[in-house]
Formats: C-alpha cells, structure tokens, sequence
C-alpha cells in the first residue's frame, strides 16, 4: 500500500536524518576539543606551532564529518552528474591535504548542518503527507450478514460492506451514510474548516473524523481507491515534477562545477594560498540556488494541499500566474448543480403525473444533474417508474429511452424541433416558458406531454470570487452553458461575468477557449468535469470543481479543488505570484551570495571556516524564505461562511410538489 510506503519512506529518512545528527555531535565534540587541546596542552605545542594532540582530535572530527560528504559527492560523480557537495568534498579534501585540520573539519560541519536543515524541511513536508493519510484508521467494524459488528482491517473492506462508525473514531473507507445522522470533520479532503453535517444519503470519505452520531455506512471504495488515497497519489506525484526555471537551472547545472573549478585553480596558481583556494570551494557551492525553487514549490505544494487544491504538476503553479481570461461552466461550477424541479407543465389532456412520471423513467439511468432532479422529485411523490431499454444520452440535448414499448425524448425544445416533434400544442400564451428558469420538454411516441421547469441557485460566494479575479488582473471572465440564454443572462449578471455564451454544446465550448486564447490570452477552463471535458482539455489550464469522491473531475483536470468554494480560484492566482516572487527571491539572493563571496574568497578577505559559516545561513535563509510559503491563505479559513441553520448544512435539494399544472 503506498500508505505503507510513503510511512517507510518518511521513517527511513528519519533514521538517517538522526544518524546524521549523531555524526554531528560525535564530529562536532572531536573539533571543539581540538580547539580546548590547545590551552590544556599548550606545553606540548611544537615549533611550527602544531599541537599533537588537537591536531589527532581535530583529524578524527574531520573524518567523521568529512567522509559522508566525500562518499555522497563520489556516488554521484560515478552516477555521471554534478552535485552541488562536489565543490565541499574538494574543499575538505584540499584542508586536510594542506594539514589544516581546524579547517577542514569546521567546513565540513557547517555544510552538513546545511544538510540537515534542508532534509528536517523536507521530512516536514512529507511527514505532512504521511500525517494526511495517517488519518485513515488501523481497524473497522463491519456489519456481517447477521447484523454483528466485526473488527477487520479496512483493506479488508470491499464495495457494498456496511461499517459502523461510532462518535470520535475516522471513517475507514468511502462511503454513503445508510442510517444515522453526525457532523463531519472533513478537512484534511476539502479544506473546509467547519464540520459538515451529514445525514442517511449523504456522501462520506476515508481519514474524515466522525464527530457527533453513530453511523452506519455502506462503503463505495476502499484502500487506495478511496478520495484520499488518490490525494495522497496526486500529491506525491506533484512533487517529483520539475517547472522550467528547475529544467534551466539542470541545463546549466553541469557547467558550473568544471567552471568554479578553473577560476578556484587560477587563483591558486596566482596566489599560492590553498587557504583562498579552499574558500573560494566552500562558498561557490551553490545549496541557496538549487534550494531556490524546489522548497518553494514543496511549501506551495503543501499550502494548497492543506486547502483542498490539488495540484498535479509544479509547472501549473508557475502558470496560474500568468492568466488573463477564466471560463466558467455553469452547471455545477458557478450555480450549485443541485437543481430543484419547480414547475410542471403539461400539455391539454396530459396528467401532470404523467408527464413526470415518463421524464424521470427515461431519465433514470443518466447521471446528469438534471436526470437527478426529474428522478428525485419522481421518487418523492411515490410515482411509479417504467423500466428504460435502449437508452442513449445525447449530449447538450437530452435523452432517450425505450420505457414500455414507447420511446420518450427529454431534452431541449430545439432538440425536439431537429428530431420533427410537433411542438405547436405548447404555442399557446398559457404554456408559455417563463424568464430565467430552464425547461425540459418530454415526448412520448412523437406527442408533446408538456415540459418541466427546473431552477439551479447561484453559490453564495461565487461573486465575491469573481470580483478577486478582477481585481487580481483577470481581464475576461466567461460564462457558458447549454441553458436557456434567458437562464444565462440571470447567472452571468448575478456573478458579475464580462461574456456569457447559452445554448451551447461541449464542442462549441471548444472553439470558444480556442478564440479566446487567438485572441492572446492565457485561458484558465473552471468546469465539474463531467460534460466539460473537451474545454477543460483545451485550456492552458483546467481546475475542476468538487473533486472529493469523483473519479472523473480529479482525472480531467491539471487542478482539483477538493470542494465547491470558488474563493480558492483567485487564490490560487496569489499563491502562484507569490511563490514565484519567492523563489526569484531565492535566485536572487543565492546569486549574489556566491558571486559576492567567491570574490572576497578570492581576495583572501574570508577563511574557509566563516565562508562554511556563511554557506550554511544563505541555505537557512532560502529554506526559512520558503517556509512561509506553507502558512499563506490562512485567512481562506478564517472567512469560511457559517453553515446556513443549527444542525444542517445549506442543502438545494428537488423539493416535493403538487402533482398539477
């Protein structure tokens, strides 16, 4: 299991993290009472002012801080490429040549002091992760077939076992709520920082902690196939890609070592002072500039990742940046996709039960949310539905069905218009459509039964949203939908869109992203990525809405948001200008560190031990820049809205309606 793996990993480097730090000390005590021989055994000194018994202390400090370096530095040179601890091994080596033990041993623990500061940063970052799926609890009680709790362990658990979780313990798998009712803690899945309350029917996911009722659950996935252990996958997966300016840095990487050599032997030459020659080693290594970008980008990483974003690829955040246009899908992005059927319509001599109960059997087997919509209030009022054959879900359109020896057609008045249907019985002013409400017309055997009006509702902080956008630089915001253009014009003038397209299909969504990027623009495509995936695949950059528990959002899209939040779209823009303001700060500061040095190093104005000293504060001030990167967007959380009403969260569900015109 990759939980295993990953846990290994993360304790694996822990133990060498902690021989390491052994070394040090062990090495570190050798060197300091070197410098203590001096002054107990001051009489022992010699004329060429060496003392026997500092030099042996400080010869076997150096060995033991020395020879890891040389060892890490000769397994890469036999691999064939350059590594920044080249540079140091030759220093140590050339100290220890010179008979400068003091020195070599003190340069020596300053870069494996360096060393360790950067592997603490990155176990931090990855025992984060290891934290994340940790959360996935050891032991489930499953329900057998007599109704008796057993205790198994959750990679035991298959699709349609039923687990009992009680107040306080994790949710061992995916699932949905069968009985009971509770608050969930879900944040390390969506990044929401409030429960979520949770009732029978309601989606539930693996590591999230149960914090109120007793509930039974029948799982839908399990072990790695579960939301987070997808996360998990996606992120480690994030972190092994490498952006362009990292590609660069590589490119040139293998000319900079053969080059610090040559300008380290000239001075040499010039000088005859190994003492600069060392210096002028310790200092050029370049740790600040090849831990420039690759912290940053783990702090961003994990920064996300704490806030429900994932990120499949590092280059991505170096991207975001850059946009200038955002399209939206409508359905499920920019309106909560949970539609409420609100008006039935049936044509003269058409029972209103009829006309519902024939959408939602031809609907039945379609995952839309309009199928769920027509289904959910069918079911409610107890109406009983035909069995579909031969379904086919045309999409943009609508459906059809073969339900009892008839074919039904739901969909859009202007499919019905292309596949012949008589739509004059509903031209009177009685039927008429009203404004801002979307509208399926059902048909059965070639005659019109009526249509169905069914309403979505806006996100209550989709506004806001799209105003951050604006502010952040975002010149075009688009809205397209299959809908009504009546339905369109309501939204996009709620959210503030500076373009809407209605009546579209998934195709013609796709011309749309390739006008927009003709026109220049770096094109970001937001969608659920259900009927979107198209324009999703085109746009230089795709997030898909409400990846927690869907397979096909999380595998459409170069982003995930793990919820419905748009508030996490301009800041993701923020996130990706600030982490590149602090890696060019990081390139910055690493190249002017080891150009200022190298030449006071080679004006003889530096010793080896303080150009090590310096070495290891220009690393810890490229981790630490870094670092602060984790903590950005801590207000996101402090700004998430309160739930709705005590004891429930905000719901748009298809409520229950008279059966009438």
């Amino acid at each position: 299991m990759a939980h295993d793996i990953l846990k290994d990993s993360v304790e694996a480097q822990t133990g060498r993290a902690s021989l390491l730090i052994l070394g040090i000390l062990a090495g570190g005590v050798l060197l300091l009472n070197s410098y203590v021989a001096d002054w107990v055994f001051a009489d022992h000194t010699g004329s060429d002012g060496r003392n026997f018994y500092s030099d042996v202390l400080a010869l076997a400090g150096t060995l033991l801080l020395g020879i890891p370096i040389i060892l890490h530095a000769f397994k890469h040179l036999l691999k064939g490429h350059m590594h920044m601890d080249e540079l140091v091994a030759l220093a140590v080596i050339a100290a220890v040549t010179a008979m400068d033990y003091k020195a070599a041993g003190a340069v020596a623990f300053f870069l494996l002091m360096a060393n360790l500061i950067e592997t603490r940063t990155a176990l931090g970052a990855r025992a984060s992760i290891e934290g994340l799926v940790r959360l996935a609890p050891k032991k489930a009680h499953r329900l057998n077939d007599k109704g008796v709790e057993e205790l198994v362990d959750p990679l035991e658990l298959r699709p349609g076992d039923v687990v009992r979780v009680r107040p306080g313990d994790n949710i061992p798998a995916d699932g949905v709520i069968l009985t009971g009712q509770t608050s969930v803690n879900q944040a390390n899945i969506t990044g929401e920082s409030l429960p979520v309350d949770k009732v029978s029917g309601d989606e539930v996911f693996s590591g999230t902690n149960n914090l109120a009722g007793s509930i039974d659950v029948q799982v839908t996935r399990a072990g790695q196939d579960t939301t987070l252990g997808r996360v998990q996958k996606l992120i480690l997966q994030a972190e092994k890609t490498r952006t362009p300016i990292m590609r660069i840095i590589d490119r040139y990487a293998g000319w900079y070592t053969p080059t610090i050599l040559m300008l380290a032997g000239a001075v040499l030459f010039f000088t005859r002072d190994m003492e600069r020659t060392v210096t002028m080693l310790v200092v050029s290594c370049p740790c600040a500039m090849i831990l420039a970008v690759p912290t940053a980008m783990v702090a961003a990483l994990s920064c996300a990742a704490r806030l429900g974003i994932l990120v499949k690829d590092v280059s991505i955040l170096e991207l975001a940046r850059n946009m200038t246009a955002f399209v939206f899908d409508k359905t499920g992005t920019l309106t909560t996709g949970e539609l409420s059927v609100t008006r039935l319509m049936p044509a003269e001599g058409v029972d209103a039960a009829d006309l519902l109960a024939a959408a939602a059997s031809a609907e039945h087997r379609s995952r839309h949310p309009v199928a769920r919509a027509v289904v959910a209030v069918a079911e409610k009022a107890r109406l009983t539905l035909g069995n579909p054959s031969d379904f086919e879900e045309i999409s943009g359109r609508g459906v059809r069905a073969h339900v009892d020896g008839g074919t039904i057609l739901v969909g859009r008045g202007t499919w019905m218009s292309e596949q012949g249907v008589d739509l004059s019985p509903m031209k009177d002013p009685k039927f008429a459509e009203p404004e801002g409400i979307s509208t399926l017309y059902v048909v059965r055997d070639g005659r019109v039964l009526g249509w169905i009006g069914l309403e979505d509702r806006t996100r209550p902080q989709a506004r806001a949203a799209m105003q951050e956008l604006r502010t952040a630089g975002i010149r075009e915001l688009v809205m397209v939908t299959g809908d009504r253009w009546s339905v369109a014009r309501r939204v996009a003038g709620e959210m503030g869109c500076t373009e809407v397209q209605a009546e579209v299909l998934p195709a013609d969504k796709l011309e749309l992203v390739d006008a927009l990027k003709k026109q220049g623009h770096r094109v970001a495509v937001v969608g659920d990525g259900v009927n979107d995936a198209p324009a999703l695949a085109a746009g230089d950059l795709s997030i898909a809405m409400g990846a927690a528990g869907s397979d096909v959002a999380i595998n459409s899209a170069t982003i995930a948001l793990m919820n419905n939040d748009l508030n996490r779209l301009p800041f993701l823009v923020r996130l990706s200008r600030r982490t590149y303001q602090v890696v060019h700060q990081n390139l910055l500061f690493g190249l002017f560190f080891v150009v200022t040095f190298l030449v006071l190093a080679g004006m003889g104005w530096l010793t080896p031990v303080l150009g090590a000293l310096l070495h290891m504060l220009a690393a810890t001030f490229v981790i630490f820049n870094s670092a602060r990167l984790v903590r950005f967007g801590e207000e996101l959380h402090r700004s998430e809205p309160q739930p709705a009403a005590p004891g429930g969260v905000e719901r748009v569900k298809a409520q229950p309606i008279a059966l009438q015109a």
